[in-house]
């Protein structure tokens, strides 16, 4: 169940909020953990084991989380157990099949390959969990006492399979008292329906173009085309992403939760460190927090500097995913900050022009890299994007991209102009207004029936 389904929109969310508002405020909590887990069950119901995991991991945290607070002299014990305990489930669901493929290649074995069906979420639970026992070893947030208090905190369906992730100390003092009254539920309806809108009108309708290059085959496009198709997964990911976590902030606003922003039209950004301080920021957040700045951050002299650097994007590549191309992604975009770090960073934040230039160009190249796996196919594509290297190609329609051009050029337009932040300006201004109103419900109804037809596809982001 997902949050762009008729299911989620008329069946589930509306007998939660019924329920959920009709609760003492005592209860509320528990109403939320309740609701979450049932939720996160309609996601596993095929592996119902990944049920008893979570809770297994929320109950195993919350008691780390007591042992770190009150045994002092051997937190640092407990906090190493609870690291590891949450990792070793991470890693061994995420990067098993992974690492057995690599030892049979490198070995020349057949060594049987265990088809590991990743847990929803898990990677996204399993750094709440250990953000939240650090910052309590740290003395930055008090342990939470209150075990149904912890579990809603974990399992919050707003924003437990994809994000934004959220810090304990960020909802602690919401978890015991919050705010609900009507402005808050309309603000939140409204802010669901925008992301509602950005997956579904967006996301899905200019992702049926990679989609269609995908079936066509990369060695059947010319080379208009495919600069249109990473165009069209450039716009896909970003819509479908940050859609997604309009739609969390909507739904934890009605709640009564101050949901942290994850993104911040990062397609504005001049040069790619300031594209990765506004996408996806609360993963950002965590690795410097959690990361770069426990191994000395930028205090230390500059080869240190480069090797935190490092650590931070390989471990950035690898979370995205176990694949090859994914830590290729993550060194690329370290090899691109360091240059702009040290060489060509202040002339693109000088010149603006060139830095958005520069931009336009690097993005859905480094995108590519992460959208495709298969690194000969991979190869075929950049082939196909600059045609200057020989590679066998197959028929290629004459004029392709006039075709998918006459289809999609209105996504594209939309995309553009939705990827700045003139359209949030715009929306800041009519948001009291009964236009606004009317133009909301409008994009509503245009989702569903999307959906109704089945014009929708899974979150992008559930697999990573």
């Amino acid at each position: 169940m997902v949050f762009s389904s008729l299911e989620f929109i008329f069946l589930f969310l509306p007998a939660f909020m019924i329920v959920y508002g009709l609760v003492p405020t005592k209860y509320k909590n528990a109403t939320l953990f309740v609701g979450s887990i049932f939720f996160y069950s309609m996601g596993v119901l095929k592996k119902p084991i990944y049920i008893v995991l979570f809770l297994l991991t929320i109950l195993f945290n919350f008691i780390i989380g007591e042992f770190i607070e009150n045994f002092r002299k051997a937190s640092r014990l407990w906090l190493v157990i609870g690291i590891v305990f949450n990792f070793w489930w991470l890693l061994f669901f995420k990067y098993t099949g992974f690492t057995m493929e690599n030892i049979n290649l490198f070995l020349k074995n057949d060594l049987p390959l265990r088809d590991i069906v990743l847990p929803i979420g898990i990677s996204f639970y399993t750094f709440q969990n250990v953000s939240y026992i650090i910052d309590v070893y740290r003395r930055k947030a008090k342990a939470e006492t209150n075990l149904i208090n912890y579990g809603a905190y974990i399992s919050m369906f707003p924003q437990l399979i994809a994000g934004p992730i959220v810090k304990y100390e960020t909802v602690a003092a919401q978890l015991r008292n919050r705010t609900h009254n009507i402005r808050l539920v309309e603000d939140g309806l409204k802010t669901f329906t925008i992301g509602l809108g950005y997956k579904v009108l967006l996301a899905n309708q200019v992702g049926g173009l990679w989609t269609q290059i995908g079936n066509i085959g990369f060695r059947s496009i010319s080379t208009p085309l495919a600069w249109m198709g990473i165009l069209a997964y450039t716009f896909q990911i970003y819509f479908d992403f940050c859609g997604y976590s309009y739609m969390a902030i909507g739904l934890g606003k009605i709640m009564g939760f101050d949901i942290p922003k994850n993104f911040d039209h990062p397609y504005m950004s001049t040069t790619m460190g300031e594209f990765w301080r506004r996408w996806h920021i609360t993963l950002g957040s965590w690795f410097r927090e959690y990361v770069y700045i426990p191994l000395g951050g930028s205090r230390v002299k500059t080869s240190l500097i480069v090797r935190n650097y490092l650590v931070v994007w390989l471990f950035t590549g690898v979370w995205h995913g176990a694949s090859w191309n994914f830590i290729l992604w993550g060194l690329v975009l370290f090899g691109l900050i360091m240059l702009e770090r040290f060489v060509i960073g202040d002339f693109l934040n000088k010149y603006r022009i060139a830095g958005h230039l520069y931009m336009f160009l690097v993005i859905p190249l480094t995108w590519l890299i992460f959208a495709v796996t298969d690194f000969s196919q991979l190869g075929v594509y950049f082939s196909r994007l600059v045609p200057l290297f020989p590679v066998k190609t197959y028929a290629v329609m004459e004029k392709d991209y006039v075709k998918y051009l006459g289809i999609y050029w209105k996504y594209f337009l939309a995309c553009f102009v939705f990827s700045t932040n003139i359209p949030e300006k715009i929306y800041k201004k009519i948001k009291s207004s009964f236009f606004c109103v009317i133009l909301l419900l409008i994009a509503f109804w245009a989702s569903v029936y999307c959906m109704y037809m089945g014009m929708d596809d899974p979150f992008l982001y559930f697999r990573f």
